[in-house]
């Protein structure tokens, strides 16, 4: 069984969006595939309409069982999604299982003992990462035998990209593993400079570590998962489908045989070049939307769609909006309230999950985190991100 890990630690990518749909192409290419999610956020449940209060056991169950050892076999709380296809759901608990099992021995290998009890049911295994670092990340990585980072290619993505390698050097240090690392282009929106030039570096220097197959930005795929559904289910016809085929294919043809310290050393040593190219890349680029909010030109309807999660600026007011279809509250902390999200309740304006809230705030650059049911996380729709002294993500706002 190969086992697949999504994984980047900068929010914004894609990783949930390329997890559902790659699963779900390697399902229609005959390959009997499993979804395991191992985010808090439950953004896989969420894109493949699990009801979360129908969720009596998830990755939180199993993983906690494994600690305490009291296992709790991985095929008794899976969810089928297809043929083919299914999914190991989490749910909000997920989020204590890094605090729980702490210093625990051998809490890093609890999602590999889970995998493999099922190993012999399926001929792939694709992984939904958090967007931090942690041990459900480690998790993940000691279970992989395939390692895809997503790079979406906006401001931040090549920064993102060098964070994640360094996150796999410090486990290649600890488990001498054999893994395939690759590199995924994805949101790529050919109309904009920004984007055809990092994806042009991207090749340059990792070509031969970098997949063929580019997910490009489509609207669609965002409108299949507000409707739960994976978008070979949506829109089969569409162009976001033909990617999520196209990469299925080019994974069934590539050579998992290849040593992780060599690989990682050898991408590590072509990320010197990239970086110092991207400096002078990003400095010639005028500065990204979420830094110029006030300036926006026209878009298209398909354009505002795809913007309308995180944040943008309309009539002197700050929107922030998000989508949790299960949360009871969302709160909103920041630099410009005291952290306090009693005083910035998001208000939830419709019964898909939308929430938003508009406030009124200067010029400046701010850090703020959503509160969702008492769980402080990053905006997963903002890409500019920072660490924070505790070890997680803050987001960024920057209003000129």
């Amino acid at each position: 069984m190969r086992t697949i890990a999504i994984i980047n630690q900068k929010g914004g990518c894609g990783k949930t969006t390329i997890s559902i749909n790659l699963a779900s192409a390697l399902a229609a290419r005959n390959c009997r595939t499993l979804l395991v999610d191992m985010d808090s956020q439950s953004h896989c449940s969420v894109g493949l309409a699990v009801p979360e209060e129908q969720i009596e056991q998830s990755m939180y169950d199993v993983l906690m069982g494994a600690v305490r050892q009291e296992p709790l076999n991985l095929s008794e709380i899976l969810w089928k999604i297809l043929d083919n296809f299914d999914l190991a759901p989490s749910t909000i608990s997920l989020a204590a299982f890094e605090q729980q099992a702490a210093g625990a021995a051998g809490s890093e290998n609890c999602l590999r003992t889970a995998l493999e009890q099922v190993q012999k049911n399926y001929n792939y295994t694709v992984i939904d990462c958090s967007p931090s670092v942690g041990l459900l990340t480690f998790n993940a990585l000691r279970a992989a035998t395939d390692v895809i980072v997503p790079v979406e290619m906006g401001y931040f993505s090549l920064h993102g990209l060098s964070k994640q390698l360094q996150t796999i050097a410090a486990l290649t240090e600890q488990c001498p593993q054999r893994i395939n690392v690759m590199v995924l282009a994805s949101m790529y929106d050919i109309r904009t400079k920004m984007g055809r030039e990092i994806l042009a570096e991207l090749k340059k220097h990792f070509g031969d570590k970098m997949f063929k197959t580019i997910i490009n930005f489509n609207t669609k795929l965002k409108e299949a998962a507000s409707l739960g559904q994976p978008i070979s289910e949506y829109d089969p016809s569409c162009r976001g489908n033909k990617n999520f085929l196209s990469l299925a294919d080019e994974l069934l043809g590539t050579d998992t045989q290849v040593h992780r310290a060599e690989l990682v050393n050898s991408l590590q040593t072509r990320l010197k070049t990239i970086s110092a190219t991207a400096d002078e890349l990003l400095a010639g680029i005028k500065k990204p939307a979420h830094q110029a909010l006030s300036q926006q030109p026209q878009r298209t309807i398909d354009e505002k769609i795809a913007d309308f999660y995180g944040i943008r600026q309309a009539d002197g007011m700050v929107i922030f909006s998000t989508l949790y279809p299960r949360a009871q509250t969302v709160g909103l902390a920041g630099d410009f309230n005291n952290w306090n999200p009693q005083t910035a309740a998001m208000e939830k304006i419709d019964d898909k999950g939308h929430w938003q809230i508009k406030l009124p705030i200067g010029r400046g650059t701010y850090r703020y985190r959503l509160v969702v049911d008492g769980q402080w996380q990053q905006d997963p729709y903002n890409e500019a991100t920072e660490l924070n002294p505790f070890g997680e993500l803050n987001s960024i706002l920057n209003i000129q």
